[in-house]
């Protein structure tokens, strides 16, 4: 049976009402917010609105800066405990493929992730058909070079006394305890991580890392600080603590001292540098004088923008006899 089809019969470009039924509409409600009657406010930027805001975001982003800047400059290494860092340039662990180049579940002691890592790991998610544990290539370029400090105390004789270097505490709180774990088991470690293979560059397994069980493994605390991979190509990360033994006597005394470093990472391959740094730290953390140096230079800048629009507005407002500038 035909049907004869008239546009008028349809509401709002929808399709055809049956007979007897209710038109259908795609018609927004008429209410305020659909129908886009809602009260709205337009802030109207004048000179006697904008530059107070310039003048006080100068006032207070300088002196902050400054303080900041000179906290950072007064660290010395003879004050509280000093801590050791070992410094790279040139290596760009933001990389966004390096930075997925892992497998989290892996890192928090998963059995089935520890046998079948992440495909995010590859090319280091398997060797000589065995899982790498821990998988990746954050894992995989760990920095593993050994670096003993000695006080050379005495001209006449000049064997040197080593200095104590503390390698656990270096890591943060939630990565040691939250984060990274083990694989669950006994007490033999090597046992937990059976059918795995150590990453391709490193030396030794990943549960030989350290004697002590509670720092070998996933929970080694240099294994941890590495793989809080950093934001700069040039960047620090801690190695160890040097603790200060008593008020009367300095951390770190003054002398000469002899650095042993044992030789495993290299750097020529990206045209890196590799340093040590000793250094204490202050309510704002360790020395680094960019935040400082950025307060004082945003500070300045809204300062000068303060100035340049009080000139045009100065000079707008005399020539025209008006009260305001609108912006």
């Amino acid at each position: 049976m035909a049907m004869n089809y008239n546009a008028k019969d349809e509401v709002d470009g929808g399709p055809p009402c049956p007979p007897g039924g209710t038109a259908k509409t795609r018609r927004p409600d008429n209410t305020a917010f659909k129908q886009q009657r809602l009260p709205a406010w337009q802030p109207i930027l004048t000179a006697g609105t904008v530059l107070p805001t310039f003048f006080i975001i100068g006032l207070i982003f300088i002196p902050i800066g400054i303080g900041i800047f000179v906290t950072s400059n007064n660290i010395r290494e003879i004050e509280g405990n000093v801590f050791m860092y070992y410094g790279l340039s040139n290596f760009y662990q933001n990389h966004r493929r390096y930075v997925k180049s892992r497998d989290d579940s892996q890192l928090n002691g998963d059995p089935s992730a520890l046998l079948n890592p992440s495909k995010e790991c590859e090319p280091y998610r398997r060797n000589e058909d065995k899982p790498i544990a821990p998988c990746g290539a954050i894992a995989n370029s760990m920095f593993n070079d050994t670096l003993e400090l000695f006080l050379i105390s005495n001209e006449s004789d000049p064997t040197p006394v080593p200095i104590p270097l503390k390698k656990k505490g270096i890591a943060w709180w939630t990565d040691k305890n939250v984060k990274f774990r083990n694989p669950p088991g006994g007490e033999n470690l090597e046992e937990r991580f059976k059918g795995t293979t150590k990453p391709v560059n490193w030396l030794k397994p990943v549960y030989m890392l350290d004697s002590d069980i509670d720092n070998s493994g996933f929970v080694n605390e240099d294994f941890i600080v590495w793989m809080r991979t950093a934001a700069l190509p040039t960047f620090r990360k801690l190695y160890r603590l040097i603790e200060r033994k008593n008020d009367l006597h300095p951390t770190l005394p003054a002398g000469r001292y002899y650095l042993n470093i044992t030789y495993n990472y290299p750097v020529h391959s990206f045209d890196g540098r590799k340093r040590m740094i000793l250094s204490t730290i202050s309510w704002m953390g360790g020395k680094n004088p960019f935040l400082g140096i950025a307060y004082i230079a945003i500070g300045s800048i809204s300062f000068l923008l303060g100035v340049v629009l009080l000139v045009i507005n100065h000079k707008y407002r005399n020539n025209s006899n008006t009260a305001d500038i609108t912006i």
